[in-house]
């Protein structure tokens, strides 16, 4: 891996979204990974702190998801607290918060207050399970969202319960992802029509939408609507994991014909081995590849499937990916501060990306904010307040 550094490019060029400001009211989850995405591809994101840091969070120096952003603290419920984050939304592109609905709304900061003051805003609203509908108001996590959605149902072994996939498929996928396309189709609206509006990001929404492929094949009769059944989620004998001599493992996915008479001559799996498309007898296929594949470690199996189009990776850990040879000869992840973090994706052939500053601390930059955008005052560090339990609660 390479140290983070700015690549040669033009004065002033950052990244695609240079020239954007982007206002984050913080929060926690999906709504900080998506001002982070927008902030890699170049866009000033200030992070609008509150006194004493959010509900749940990390040491706020070991938090990349505020790598490339700026900082400062305003409370809310303080008098001037609503007037300060107005001036910077009447000087941004894009704000996005993550509150319950009418939240903002009740601290003076909803999208009505905002537009008065700049009719262009693009307004950006990340939560669980949307602006409306029987449960809007209820507290939630990424396992709740997706759980209502179908999608973690899919996940797992027919016989355990379903796997949890992390934060990755709500929080990240349903939800960030979701929200940066949506502020960005919003945003070209707004330039070619000077007129603003309000992004409604519901992870359940996204999630949902993620599994359009799936719907389709079960609408087709080509899915069963039970887990660890089908061609991808692991009812497949050459679509999966297996466990290696030494307690790794190995994924597959040699889903072609061709691919997968390769990763069968390689496995070298002793016949008569039962017709890949008999699926009454995928156990029987299931257990002679999980038997070759005990038979040898991981690293072994790895030097056996290397330069193959068998479709056969090794499952490697968070701290072994960054250096496997191809992520490291691409650069996919980088150090910055001395933190190993993926590096910004995607990338721009005329616009390239990169980790520019490590994580913004809360307030560390209320007077370069106050500069360059030239605001009316200066956004300090007012006097610190209660916490109020519904702008914590996680979306």
């Amino acid at each position: 891996m390479s140290e983070a550094r700015t690549p040669t490019r033009k004065p002033g060029t950052e990244g695609p979204l240079t020239g954007v400001r982007v206002v984050e009211l913080a929060g926690i989850g999906p709504g900080p990974f998506a001002a982070m995405l927008l902030a890699d591809l170049g866009a000033d994101v200030v992070r609008v702190d509150r006194p004493g840091g959010p509900g749940l969070g990390i040491d706020p120096a070991r938090d990349v998801t505020n790598r490339n952003k700026r900082s400062v603290v305003v409370d809310l419920k303080a008098p001037d607290g609503p007037a300060r984050v107005l001036d910077l939304a009447e000087r941004a592109d894009v704000l996005i918060e993550g509150y319950r609905p009418g939240v903002a709304e009740r601290l003076g900061v909803g999208p009505g207050d905002c537009h008065a003051r700049n009719p262009a805003l693009v307004y950006g609203r990340m939560t669980g399970w949307g602006q409306d509908g029987p449960l809007a108001r209820r507290a939630g996590h990424d396992i709740g969202y997706i759980a209502l959605t179908g999608t973690l149902g899919m996940i797992g072994a027919p016989d355990e319960p379903p796997a949890v996939p992390a934060n990755l498929l709500g929080d990240y996928a349903g939800g960030s992802l979701y929200l940066v396309v949506g502020v960005l189709a919003a945003l070209h609206h707004a330039r070619a029509s000077g007129t603003g509006q309000v992004v409604d990001a519901a992870i359940v929404d996204g999630t949902a939408h993620l599994s359009t492929m799936i719907h389709g094949m079960l609408a087709a009769g080509g899915w069963q609507d039970r887990r660890g059944a089908n061609l991808l989620d692991g009812g497949c004998p050459f679509y999966g994991t297996y466990e290696t001599a030494d307690g790794r493992y190995m994924a597959v996915g040699a889903l072609e014909p061709q691919f997968y008479a390769e990763f069968m001559r390689l496995l070298g799996v002793p016949d008569p081995v039962p017709a890949r498309d008999d699926t009454a007898r995928w156990p029987e296929l299931r257990a002679a590849v999980a038997a070759r594949f005990k038979s040898r470690t991981r690293e072994e199996w790895t030097a056996v499937f290397a330069d193959s189009d068998a479709c056969t990776a090794p499952v490697l850990s968070l701290r072994e990916a960054p250096h496997h040879p191809h992520l490291a000869a691409r650069s996919t992840f980088t150090d910055h501060g001395g933190i190993t973090q993926p590096a910004p994706a995607p990338r721009f052939s005329a616009t390239p990306t990169a980790v520019r500053t490590g994580p913004a601390l809360p307030g560390a930059d209320a007077e370069s904010v106050a500069r360059d955008w030239d605001l009316p005052r200066e956004p300090g560090p007012p006097p610190a307040s209660r916490p109020d339990p519904a702008v914590h609660t996680p979306q």
